[in-house]
């Protein structure tokens, strides 16, 4: 069941903002996204957080800059994510360029799973390495750490994950989620915490007259990579991720993004100075996350500490056939998904978990997103992994956090779940195969006790309607502008209209002319086929749509009911 409403918003504080010259459709969109001061909306790099705020940073730094100073090995422990990748080529980036003895290893994630394990530390030790840097990891990583410790090495971990009961015994943590820290955005991405204590470094060797103007500017030139990652994250894109996001895009746009995400946006064929938060979501992101689905994302993180556009092309062009070749295995993994849920009504239950022995353990995540999206469950969906584990990868909807439903089951059952973590949507886990039914049964228990049945309706929540004036170009290319994504969600209207023309264009695309009393305007309905009866009520979003020189105004349908007449 869907229902569409409209987003509540303080009109005094819309009437606030649209008095200080900003027009009132945006006034009342930025009200209801929590904008109180037009202050807000500056997202020049003055406005972000100081690294002061963030516990250990400066500590971090500190240890950084002697081991920069004693000429230590530093190598990187990256995630196989595109936050973890982005993460590891902003530490190399950042600590090469200040001076820095340093590589990255990452785990290869079918043969040593998530994080600074045992097995990956004893694998890193290799190439004796003083201290190891985790990026987009090892708050959960207790066992990984005491091994790094038992063999010589030294741990710093810079994380965002929510940590567990115990923290590891590394010799300096750096995480907005830890106990303690009194840093006010914990919403950083993994590659956002690392830049920042890439800024408590530069800042350091300032102080000890290390640091020329030219080594210092360094840093800003990291932040497409920053924004790439953030965004790909999914992680809410607060006041301060959105300075991040924005300066990053930006550069892009500028023409002054790194090779890698350059040959990214060109394989996609999507022109870099168009691009938006959609494009690092929806367009690089999966390309760089295909090599740690499929492959290794070693690959990915070549592409992106490339400076050679020959080089990146070729790397991004292998990105682009692993995209290719994921959205088969996808589609494959979603239909025997769908089929088994045909002889059961989803929604009868709180939650879907899911298990199919032939299921790619790099590609549960989406299918889990999929089916969360198209039923409005939390989903977990698990692949065969090895010595009789199964792997899950879970995403879920508001109401429901999904990592601390998984610990509630943890305490119910203690033998079910072998490891688990993650964040309020997304989290992973593993259990003995034989179990996962026992397992199924619990979640669900879990799933009903926390989720009430307006939580399990699908609401889509819009900024209203529109007046014949506000649909405009001007309007279209401000909201364009903005920064949109998790918790700063794009703006989507509602209005009925009478669909004059429809066609079917790319085979899979419905392009439309729909009518109000007043006007007629060009829409399309991407992915979507099914004629439309002559009257409908639509969610749509505004966008500019540039075609053979020509500038026009497009509605873009996301979602559409029929109506009487």
């Amino acid at each position: 069941m869907t229902n569409i409403a409209p987003r509540p918003y303080p009109a005094a504080t819309a009437q606030q903002l649209a008095d200080t010259g900003i027009a009132s459709v945006l006034a009342r969109i930025f009200a209801a996204r929590g904008i109180r001061d037009v202050a807000q909306l500056d997202t020049s790099l003055q406005r972000l957080l100081p690294f002061t705020l963030l516990k250990n940073a400066q500590e971090m730094a500190r240890i950084l800059a002697d081991a920069i100073a004693a000429k230590r090995k530093l190598l990187i422990v990256a995630d196989y994510d595109a936050d973890g990748a982005t993460a590891c080529a902003v530490g190399l980036r950042g600590l090469r360029a200040f001076g820095a003895h340093v590589d990255f290893i990452v785990p290869n994630r079918f043969e040593y799973g998530y994080g600074l394990t045992p097995e990956i530390v004893r694998l890193a030790a290799q190439s004796t390495p003083d201290i190891l840097i985790t990026v987009d990891n090892g708050i959960a990583s207790v066992e990984g750490v005491a091994e790094a410790n038992r063999l010589g090495m030294q741990v710093l971990v810079t994380d965002h994950h929510l940590p567990g009961d115990a923290l590891p015994d590394a010799l300096c943590i750096v995480n907005p989620n830890q106990p303690g820290c009194e840093f006010p955005s914990k919403n950083l991405a993994g590659v956002g915490v690392m830049f920042y204590v890439l800024l408590a470094l530069r800042a350091e060797l300032r102080v000890r007259g290390q640091m020329t103007e030219d080594r210092g500017r360094k840093l800003v030139e990291l932040l497409d990579l920053v924004a790439l990652g953030t965004v790909a994250d999914v992680v809410k894109l607060d006041e301060n991720n959105r300075i991040l996001v924005q300066q990053g895009l930006q550069r892009i746009r500028a023409g002054r993004c790194c090779a890698g995400i350059q040959a990214l946006l060109q394989v996609a064929k999507k022109d870099a100075a168009q691009a938006s938060a959609y494009e690092l979501g929806f367009v690089v992101g999966p390309r760089l996350n295909a090599a740690g689905r499929l492959e290794d994302m070693s690959l990915g993180i070549d592409c992106l500490l490339s400076d050679d556009a020959a080089e990146a092309a070729q790397i991004a062009e292998k990105l682009d056939a692993l995209n290719r070749e994921r959205r088969s295995i996808e589609a494959d993994m979603q239909q025997a998904a769908l089929a088994a849920l045909e002889h059961i009504n989803p929604t009868d239950s709180s939650s879907l978990a899911l298990f199919d022995e032939t299921w790619h353990q790099g590609v549960i995540g989406i299918l889990a997103s999929r089916l969360k999206d198209r039923y409005h469950r939390p989903v977990i969906a698990f692949a065969r992994a090895q010595n009789g584990e199964i792997k899950g990868s879970g995403r879920s909807i508001p109401g429901l956090h999904l990592r601390d439903a998984l610990d509630l089951v943890a305490k119910r059952h203690p033998h079910l779940l072998q490891k688990f973590g993650g964040h309020a949507m997304a989290a992973g886990l593993s259990l003995r195969e034989e179990h996962f039914d026992e397992f199924k049964a619990a979640f669900e228990s879990v799933a009903q006790s926390l989720l009430s049945p307006a939580d399990l309706t699908l609401i889509i929540e819009t900024d209203g309607s529109l007046a014949p004036s506000e649909f405009s170009l001007d309007i279209a290319r401000s909201l364009e502008q903005q920064v949109w994504g998790q918790g700063f969600p794009q703006p989507l209207f509602e209005g009925r209209f009478t669909v004059q023309n429809q066609r079917v264009v790319g085979e899979k695309h419905l392009k439309l002319k729909l009518a109000t009393l007043s006007a007629n305007y060009d829409a399309i309905h991407f992915f979507s086929t099914d004629p439309m009866p002559s009257t409908i009520s639509a969610v749509y979003s505004l966008a500019v749509n540039e075609f053979n020189g020509n500038v026009n105004l497009q509605l873009i349908v996301r979602h559409w009911q029929a109506t009487t007449e």
